[in-house]
């Protein structure tokens, strides 16, 4: 019983807490031209709820559309992964349209629209952005028109990874490229490829064989033979020399020979540029 008691109990507290997760943006502050925002994560742009567009006579019709975003619609478009619900509106133009936008996701999206008119709409956008599980809800007044708008996602990548869609007045100006489940994409996936991309050579396909590949880069190189001779004689030598040295003698003492090589070489650097440059203007005025 005590058991049973438990369980309940807890699972009411994660209804609860799940419960909390989701957040209704319904209490915005208005910082006027149409922006309203709140601490939450919730924002709204481009605002319109009154001003007619120039072209309309009056407002044809009033609509009401909710639209989700989360990674479980992209399921549906491989390759894909983010995604609305819905990736294509259609309206009559100069229609006053509410936009419910619902974010199924832990990470934020948004319900961007482009293209709009700068004098109505000063960003030429309408925006709706929510953090996190939430809702929040926003109003626009279409131009008149058929024309076909852009909406997505402008957080960095979400519309390439899916979250895209298209909103026409009238019967639109055509389709826009790359709409999940609408228009192809511009650049297409491709899964049916197994191996390395084209354009990647593969060993076998390579036109040097791999014995001629390592005659060609030999495991121990002559510069790596020399090099471990000169330190197998030099050993004997320095190991008297560290003798009852410190750590720090022996650096300092390693920093002062290298000190003087490197001096030393610039000074042969230096004569075989004088020679050099001697024999170059003897042979000039001869």
């Amino acid at each position: 019983m005590r058991s049973l008691l438990l369980t309940t109990l807890l699972l009411l507290l994660a209804g609860t807490a799940s419960a909390k997760q989701f957040q209704e943006h319904n209490a915005l502050m208005d910082h006027g031209g149409g922006h309203l925002m709140d601490l939450g994560g919730g924002m709204v742009m481009g605002q319109n709820v009154d001003r007619i567009p120039d072209g309309c006579d009056g407002i044809a019709a009033t609509k009401e559309i909710t639209v989700h975003a989360g990674h479980k619609y992209a399921k549906k478009f491989p390759g894909r992964i983010y995604a609305f619900d819905v990736q294509e509106y259609q309206f009559e133009p100069c229609t006053k349209l509410t936009v419910h936008f619902i974010n199924d996701d832990s990470v934020r999206h948004q319900w961007m629209m482009h293209g709009l008119p700068k004098y109505l709409y000063p960003k030429g956008m309408f925006h709706l952005e929510v953090t996190g599980p939430g809702k929040i809800s926003g109003t626009l007044i279409l131009p008149p028109g058929e024309k076909t708008y852009l909406v997505h996602c402008d957080l960095a990548q979400h519309m390439e990874k899916g979250m895209k869609g298209q909103l026409k007045t009238g019967n639109g100006s055509g389709d826009l490229p790359s709409i999940p489940g609408v228009t192809p994409f511009v650049v297409q996936d491709d899964y049916s490829r197994i191996g390395p991309p084209a354009g990647i050579k593969t060993a076998e396909a390579s036109s040097v064989t791999p014995v001629a590949k390592a005659e060609q880069q030999p495991l121990i190189s002559g510069v790596l033979v020399i090099g471990l001779a000169v330190g197998l004689l030099l050993t004997p030598f320095l190991m008297r020399k560290f003798k009852g040295m410190s750590a720090g003698e022996i650096v300092a003492y390693l920093l002062d020979l290298t000190k003087q090589a490197i001096g030393y070489l610039v000074r042969m650097l230096s004569w075989l540029y004088t020679q050099l440059s001697s024999l170059i203007g003897k042979q000039g005025s001869s």
